[in-house]
């Protein structure tokens, strides 16, 4: 079987030409020398096989190239070469030819190829960052063949000493400033240079930029981008954060990379500002650009408190205290108000104000009631709840309230007199004089009869007011026509509220005892120096002198005395603006329950009224930095009024920030000098008027919409201005886009813009439009009147239209917000109602600043 099983092998072998024999290599591979670049050629001969698959190796590895060659010797004898055509030191190796038969490997004999040039490198020198005089090595290593290698170092173009035999290692002892270096190999076929490296001195490194708000919410996660890292890695950076105008400031420690931290702890719906600033070795970078944010709103975090009533036969009028900006946590939307009777929880009411007046008091009897504040993210806890009481019930209370009052007062009275005497008693004994200085008895009493009486008039209260505020006489003879006083001012409903504070209605009680209705501007009570009050005095008396139909004409200043307090709060006495501010009037064209149009000749009015009211003020050199539409207002007439000029200049509501610690400005209205420099000119004025203009066309919308606060520095540096607004003419718009030239010098002037607005107002129709006699809107609202009957008189006629004509039409429609005596609540509003949800929507409060 064995014998049967060999003879077919055999014959298996026959058929590929061996039988019993291996392969044999007639040919071997040698080894060559040659020079870079020359052509290097290996051969291989196989006999014993039939088209034999011969394979070329180079260090163990199989080589596929085109520039294999195979040739026929014999019918089982074949030879192959591979060819180099240019040899480079890559190629050099060792190589050798193998061939597969019956899974058995035959592999000819070894050879090497060795390629002789320049020297090529192992290793060349790096860059290197160190410190002032302190001293580094520098290597480099290169290698032939040819051998031997030599290296020759320069450092500064200079040479650095003899050639050295490669590897080689310099030593430098130390440089002040940054150098280039390189080293040189050579050998007996030539000279290679490596790379060249810098030696960097390691400095202080640059601010970081890029700051951003990548992701806002309960916590707010900040990124930025180092800058120069000064050739030294960074290895901390420190965050500031800081509420502008509150609070200390804050400051964190991160490692870094990554270059973000996640900000907690802060305060929701507050203004921020941050900047970073990364260490290295040498030490911390300037700090980064101030980056402002606004932390997302969130629900108030407190009830409202102090919720009173005052009940009667007709109606129930219910009071309660407002919330602080760090309570409300959001913008305030409405208070909600709830009422309980008889176990049963009554449909909320929604107000926009801290009172509400209910009418039928009786309904309301042992009702209880809670208060809670909205914002747009949810409402805040509810306040206690207060229970409401019959009349004889709260004189019962009251008078339980008052025999514990006086048993108390007793009681209080009865201990400070024994203390007293005991310490009179002590006193006595104190030294042994006391019993001789002792009255020896009742003497006469000395009468003296008052030459003048010290109970001061109003006015004699001013002088020792100013006197306390250190006034000079100078400003106080100034000021003489200018101080109100207080006694003269009977102040009403809120108008509006700010960060400034807030505006009333007033009356005002001239000399001549008639009455005016003004409005009164009542700044905060955080007046912090005698010096914050002197300077709005100093305006006051500057301002009481102008005399413009386009600017708001400033009546007085009046100084508010507050119990138990040294600085006095000032009261801006202006006219009362019954038509409101500009913005409004133009959203409400839009967007009010009644829109209603406006000509392009009433809107170039408005234009030209601002600007004649601008040329007034740039000619009095005053700066205005806040002129917007919220900040124009009409008057009687529909004239437009240009105010907030002097009186508020850190005094401002809306979108704004704060440069470092300058004062908060509008940034969206701001010139781009004023942005990057904080220089302000009567021409960083006219780019606002510029906006203005805009806001105009837009009836009332905001500018650079879809645009960041933050990001408006970055668009308009860029070249960027607001878009042509619909329907606006091409002449209109080429001039408010001449406003925006970010060349000061050739934006026009105020002059210029009066004559030009004045000549585009003449070439326009006088035709009003057709489609709506409503020409304005009295965000005031009237009320009316009921007679004996219950029933209401009806709505009052349109004070005053473009055309300062009175149609027989204008008595027969209401307008928005115009509340009628039918109305069974006055003061608030029903949940779902249009009103209410325009109170985080279209409505906009009514300030005059």
């Amino acid at each position: 079987m064995k014998l049967l099983l060999w003879i077919l092998g055999c014959f298996l072998q026959s058929l590929v030409g061996t039988c019993g024999k291996g392969v044999v290599f007639t040919k071997q591979p040698v080894n060559q020398t040659a020079s870079q670049g020359n052509k290097v050629r290996l051969g291989c001969a196989v006999e014993g096989m039939s088209e034999p698959d011969i394979i070329w190796i180079k260090d163990g590895e199989k080589l596929y190239s085109t520039d294999q060659l195979f040739l026929t010797l014999g019918e089982q004898h074949w030879e192959t070469s591979y060819s180099v055509r240019s040899v480079q030191q890559q190629d050099a190796g060792q190589y050798w030819c193998e061939v597969e038969l019956h899974n058995q490997t035959f592999s000819s004999e070894r050879a090497w190829i060795t390629v002789e040039g320049v020297p090529h490198f192992l290793e060349e020198p790096q860059d290197v960052a160190t410190f002032p005089n302190v001293p580094f090595n520098l290597s480099c290593s290169a290698v032939g063949p040819p051998e031997p290698v030599e290296v020759l170092w320069w450092l500064g173009g200079v040479q650095e000493g003899e050639p050295q035999a490669s590897p080689s290692v310099l030593y430098v002892p130390g440089v002040n400033s940054s150098i280039k270096f390189y080293c040189e190999a050579k050998n007996t076929r030539g000279i290679s240079v490596s790379r060249t490296g810098t030696a960097h001195i390691k400095v202080l490194p640059a601010a970081p930029v890029s700051l951003q708000i990548l992701r806002m919410s309960d916590n707010i996660t900040l990124s930025w981008i180092p800058g120069f890292t000064g050739h030294s890695e960074l290895s901390t950076c420190i965050i500031q954060v800081v509420r502008l105008r509150k609070g200390p400031l804050s400051k964190h420690e991160v490692q870094v990379p990554p270059h973000l931290h996640v900000l907690t702890g802060l305060s929701s719906y507050s203004n921020y500002s941050v900047r970073v600033s990364c260490s290295n070795e040498v030490g911390p970078s300037p700090f980064s650009s101030l980056l402002h944010f606004v932390t997302p709103e969130s629900v108030p975090s407190v009830a409202p408190k102090n919720l009173t009533f005052d009940l009667s036969e007709q109606q129930l009028s219910v009071q309660w205290a407002q919330l602080q900006e760090e309570e409300l946590q959001g913008k305030l939307l409405a208070y909600k108000l709830q009422w309980t009777l008889g176990g049963e929880t009554q449909e909320p009411l929604l107000f926009k104000e801290n009172w509400a007046r209910l009418s039928g008091g009786g309904r309301f009897f042992n009702a209880s009631f809670q208060v809670s504040a909205c914002t747009s993210v949810g409402c805040g806890p509810w306040s206690p709840p207060v229970l409401v009481l019959p009349a004889s019930a709260q004189i019962q209370v009251g008078r339980s309230h008052m025999w514990v009052g006086l048993l108390l007062g007793l009681l209080v009275a009865t201990v400070v007199g024994l203390l007293l005497t005991f310490v009179a008693q002590r006193r006595g004994k104190e030294t042994q004089f006391g019993s001789a200085f002792k009255s020896p008895g009742a003497e006469s009493s000395v009468f003296f009869t008052a030459a003048q009486s010290f109970s001061r008039n109003m006015t004699d209260l001013q002088e020792s007011t100013l006197d306390a505020l250190c006034i000079n006489n100078e400003l106080k003879d100034k000021l003489q026509d200018v101080l109100i006083p207080e006694r003269l001012l009977t102040l009403g409903r809120t108008l509006g509220k700010g960060e400034f504070g807030s505006v009333r209605e007033a009356i005002l009680k001239t000399e001549d005892s008639s009455l005016q209705k003004v409005a009164v501007k009542v700044l905060k009570s955080d007046i912090t120096s005698s010096g914050d009050i002197e300077q709005c005095l100093k305006e006051a008396a500057y301002m009481k002198d102008f005399n413009h139909p386009n600017v708001i004409k400033l009546i007085g200043v009046s100084l508010h005395k507050r119990p138990g307090q040294r600085l006095p709060i000032p009261m801006v006495v202006l006219p009362f603006m019954k038509h409101g501010d500009l913005h409004t009037f133009l959203l409400l064209s839009r967007l009010g329950e009644q829109p209603f149009d406006l000509s392009l000749k009433t809107l170039v009015q408005f234009m030209f009224d601002i600007a004649r009211g601008m040329e007034y003020l740039s000619s009095k050199n005053i700066i205005h930095r806040d002129l917007a539409a919220r900040n124009c207002m009409l008057n009687e007439n529909m004239s437009v009024c240009v105010a907030d000029f002097g009186l508020s200049k850190k005094i401002y509501s809306g979108d704004y920030y704060r440069q470092g610690s300058v004062s908060k400005l509008p940034v969206k209205w701001i010139a781009l000098e004023s942005l990057a420099d904080n220089i302000y000119t009567a021409q960083s004025d006219v780019w606002a008027f510029g906006v203005t203009m805009w806001e105009i066309m837009t009836r009332g919308q905001t500018p650079y919409p879809g645009v960041e606060n933050s990001e408006i520095y970055e668009f308009l540096i860029k070249g960027e201005r607001l878009k042509k607004p619909a329907d606006c003419r091409d002449d209109i718009y080429e001039l408010m886009h001449g406003c925006w030239s970010p060349v000061p010098k050739c934006r026009p002037s105020f002059q210029q813009l009066v004559v030009q607005l004045e000549a585009l107002h003449l070439g326009l129709s006088h035709t009003c439009p057709p489609k709506q006699p409503l020409l304005y809107v009295n965000l005031e609202g009237d009320e009316g009147e009921l007679d004996r009957g219950g029933e209401a008189a009806g709505p009052k006629a349109p004070a005053w239209s473009f055309e300062a004509e009175t149609t027989a039409e204008a008595s027969s429609w209401s307008v928005p917000w115009q509340r009628q005596a039918e109305d069974e609540e006055k003061d608030w509003l029903m949940t779902g109602s249009r009103a209410a949800l325009a109170i985080g929507g279209d409505y906009r409060t009514v300030t005059l600043f």
